[in-house]
């Protein structure tokens, strides 16, 4: 499986779209387009470069079994799996990992991480 050329291939496809949403937005600057979607398409194409941003570390400190499981959790638990994401570039970004975080250590950590489980104890008289 070639995994890491589709994932290059894709980071490079990325760019390229970023790069033509900057150039549209800069076109369209000057011809006294409303400001508004100007600004709208900038902010698009900079969330566009910090996800892309994001999943360039995600890929270089996960193993694609920790990357699997995380997507997993994503897919049934969206704002967790996030959470758990952005935990992670908040390592990678202050240099706390060494090494690759492989599908064990992501299971330990999304146990430290997962919110405490609310109990309601009903008692009949």
């Amino acid at each position: 499986m070639n995994g890491g050329q589709s994932d290059d291939d894709l980071e490079e496809l990325r760019r390229k779209k970023l790069e033509q949403l900057q150039d549209r937005a800069d076109s369209q600057g000057g011809q006294g387009q409303g400001q508004g979607q100007v600004d709208a398409e900038a902010q698009e194409a900079a969330q566009q470069q910090a996800d892309a941003q994001r999943q360039a570390l995600l890929r270089q400190y996960l193993t694609d079994d920790a990357r699997k499981r995380l997507n997993t959790v994503k897919m049934s638990k969206q704002q967790f799996g996030e959470q758990v994401e952005r935990q992670v570039v908040a390592l990678a970004q202050s240099g706390r990992i060494q090494g690759k975080i492989d599908d064990q250590k992501m299971e330990q950590l999304l146990k430290e991480l997962k919110p405490e489980k609310k109990r309601f104890d009903i008692k009949r008289r």
